[in-house]
């Protein structure tokens, strides 16, 4: 497992990130306990989360998943590089949610308790925020990094303009930066090369890209044709839709089997190419791997010591250009 930098801050992180938003909802707590010692097992020590998870969950189980890894963090806390996201709906009040100063310092308390921990390495800003001013936003992070309870700060789903706008006004008023951005990037859905990962190279900031995998499309056990199974990320209430209507297509569908067909014939596992694919990129820090059973990572995370042949990496290149182009979304929910 290779350790990297996160941008240009000095915090070392494993290029592999532990993606939690199945625990409370897909997995029970034990299943997600099995699932952080086996990702332990493989040198994986960077964990991300959020405060709203489990993915497809209510407002009575918002929080759950920074439960059950509290629970098991006890005597641990110091090998993981913990990561976790605010934003979402916490509660019904119209202050439960978003990027206020108010709700920040309601939110990381929070999950300080539910973590179980004093500080938390990464904190970062789920979704942005239209109704609140950036530099709110920022001076509240500013604050939690100087008070100790956060180490470093990052956004997720943020567009490049955005981005360099919050960096623009960190750097106007001295304020703490965005040190890591997490967008959304696999072989079937690569916009952020346009514009966000130029920006993250130049101002070198660490990217650390979710659905490497594409909700499990690049796992190859879908097919064109094939009915939804229950308890799979395409048939989660609240976050079903989502997820089949940015893979469960019938063109991705046909371009993973061919994708698939190549990889049999030389007996490389397509779930580890696609992974392999995402971890060559120079821009990438980090990918984050999640899974319901804890043998799913035995499966996926070979994928850090494989190295692909030019045939391969054209491929796998090809595929993004064959594909209908989808709109661009600036925000949605995962």
């Amino acid at each position: 497992m290779k350790i990297k930098r996160l941008g240009r801050t000095g915090l070392k992180v494993s290029e592999i990130c532990l993606g939690t938003m199945t625990f409370g909802n897909q997995c029970d707590e034990p299943t997600s306990h099995a699932i952080m010692d086996r990702a332990l097992d493989h040198g994986v020590t960077f964990f991300d989360t959020a405060d709203a998870y489990p993915l497809g969950g209510t407002l009575e189980t918002a929080g759950r998943t920074e439960e059950y890894i509290g629970n098991w963090l006890k005597g641990r806390r110091e090998q993981i590089v913990l990561a976790t996201k605010f934003f979402g709906q916490m509660g019904s009040g119209p202050n439960d949610q978003g990027g206020s100063r108010k709700h920040i310092m309601q939110a990381v308390e929070a999950s300080l308790r539910r973590l179980r921990t004093d500080y938390i390495d990464l904190y970062q800003m789920h979704f942005p925020d239209a109704e609140t001013p950036l530099d709110e936003t920022l001076r509240a992070l500013d604050d939690l990094v100087h008070s100790g309870k956060v180490r470093y700060i990052g956004c997720s789903n943020y567009p490049a303009w955005l981005l360099c706008k919050a960096l623009w006004t960190s750097d106007r008023l001295g304020l703490a930066r965005f040190d890591s951005v997490q967008p959304r990037y696999n072989l079937l859905f690569r916009m952020i090369e346009a514009e966000l990962l130029p920006l993250a190279q130049d101002q070198s900031i660490g990217v650390i890209c979710y659905n490497p995998l594409a909700g499990g499309v690049l796992t190859g056990r879908y097919r064109a044709g094939q009915e939804l199974e229950q308890g799979t990320r395409f048939s989660l209430q609240n976050a079903g839709k989502l997820y089949r209507d940015r893979y469960w297509q019938e063109p991705h569908l046909q371009a993973v089997e061919q994708l698939k067909k190549l990889c049999d014939e030389r007996g490389v596992p397509v779930i580890q190419v696609a992974l392999a694919w995402v971890l060559a990129q120079p821009a990438i820090t980090s990918a984050i791997v999640g899974a319901s059973k804890a043998e799913q990572l035995d499966q996926s995370l070979p994928a850090v010591d494989l190295a692909l042949d030019e045939q391969l990496l054209a491929t796998c290149d090809a595929i993004w250009y064959q594909l209908p182009r989808e709109r661009n979304k600036a925000v949605a929910l995962r």
